[in-house]
């Protein structure tokens, strides 16, 4: 059976008047296209942010301990006090 490759689809981003009048310009005199101005920007931003992301993602992680009630709570974005107010999950055995 041949595998196929998926090719990756695009998305649009919604982005106020002022935001793509800024994104078109910017576009414009750097010789660039608006999807290469926004992939550039966004790598840029989340790099100059990157510690900040690896606090929060290390915060997020620590909130689970390998049982199934952390991993219900955090997807349904409960604290474990809260899901074990309304009746908690069975744990796996």
């Amino acid at each position: 059976m041949e595998m196929m490759e998926r090719t990756p689809r695009q998305v649009a981003v919604k982005v106020s008047p002022e935001g793509d009048k800024l994104i078109t310009s910017g576009a414009h005199y750097l010789h660039m296209s608006k999807k290469d101005l926004v992939e550039a920007a966004v790598a840029f931003y989340l790099d100059a942010r990157r510690e900040e992301m690896q606090s929060g993602m290390r915060e997020l992680l620590s909130e689970l301990d390998g049982s199934r009630a952390s991993r219900v709570a955090m997807l349904a974005g409960m604290t474990r006090a809260e899901l074990d107010a309304v009746g908690g999950v069975e744990e796996d055995r």
